[in-house]
């Protein structure tokens, strides 16, 4: 096994700029993609390419090829938004466990959705009861590679992505009657995420659960009507309510596990 090599399945948004970065600090990146016309972006910037899709019959060869030797593995797509989205992503999931050696560390890229709202902070130490189909796909996803990896799978549950080309102040532009105004939002810059994963990757934090989030939580009509207005978009118009549902995610676990500092704790120095 090569100690200094890592297979980033899913070089997409994030995948591409996290390979780019491990392999400034002279990790050898393979990465996976579905479309031929990115396989020379990848070789362009030194990454290993493979082309395959999940569920095709004729892969095995290739998906052997593509974990074989490197020492960690990030799993880095989520599930399609399909009508079977549950049973779909755990099978792509199953598809690729048989050729995860047992000496592989896994890091899985998973998301908040796995929580249900608290109207509380929340914490990696919950009983995760998802509301949305997204959600549950991608906790029963968690729950299956536990089953088989154990303590050599580290779980990332990041909050909503943004930074660079995921401007937030596109999401709700233009929206009318937006509901929950004063819910608390929860958000992660692409540069905190590449952190977080190199954390988990230098001080070898493994068989764990940890959320990546900012430290502070602005409300959402603060926050997404400064975020639009700075594009020159129309605000969005927020229902006023009391009757809010939310989530607050703690990232208490990965400052003090990890020993991380956020690069973007303030989510609002991003719009303003």
């Amino acid at each position: 096994m090569n100690n200094n090599q890592i297979s980033i399945l899913g070089c997409g948004w994030l995948g591409f700029p996290l390979a780019k970065f491990l392999i400034d600090k002279n990790y050898k990146i393979k990465g996976s993609t579905t479309s031929e016309t990115k396989v020379e972006i990848l070789k362009e910037s030194d990454i290993i390419p493979y082309v395959f899709k999940l569920g095709e019959s004729n892969n095995k060869v290739l998906i052997n090829d593509f974990f074989a030797d490197s020492k960690i593995i990030v799993i880095n797509f989520p599930p399609k938004r399909i009508p079977n989205i549950f049973n779909v992503y755990q099978e792509q999931i199953k598809e690729i466990l048989p050729f995860i050696k047992p000496e592989q560390k896994v890091i899985f890229i998973s998301s908040t959705s796995v929580y249900q709202n608290t109207n509380d902070w929340v914490t990696e130490s919950i009983e995760c009861k998802p509301e949305k189909e997204s959600g549950k796909a991608v906790l029963a996803v968690e729950q299956l590679l536990q089953s088989h990896l154990k303590e050599n799978l580290t779980i990332l549950r990041f909050a909503g992505l943004v930074g660079y080309d995921r401007t937030p102040g596109r999401f709700l532009a233009n929206k009318k009657d937006v509901p929950n105004a004063k819910a608390p939002v929860n958000i992660i810059h692409q540069d905190d995420c590449i952190g977080l994963i190199n954390a988990i990757i230098s001080e070898n934090a493994w068989g764990t659960i940890i959320n990546g989030c900012s430290d502070e939580h602005p409300t959402r009509d603060f926050f997404y009507v400064l975020a639009a207005k700075k594009l020159g978009l129309t605000p969005p118009e927020f229902k006023q309510s009391e009757n809010i549902q939310f989530k607050k995610i703690s990232n208490t676990k990965s400052k003090t596990l990890l020993k991380y500092t956020y690069k973007y704790s303030k989510p609002l120095t991003l719009v303003k």
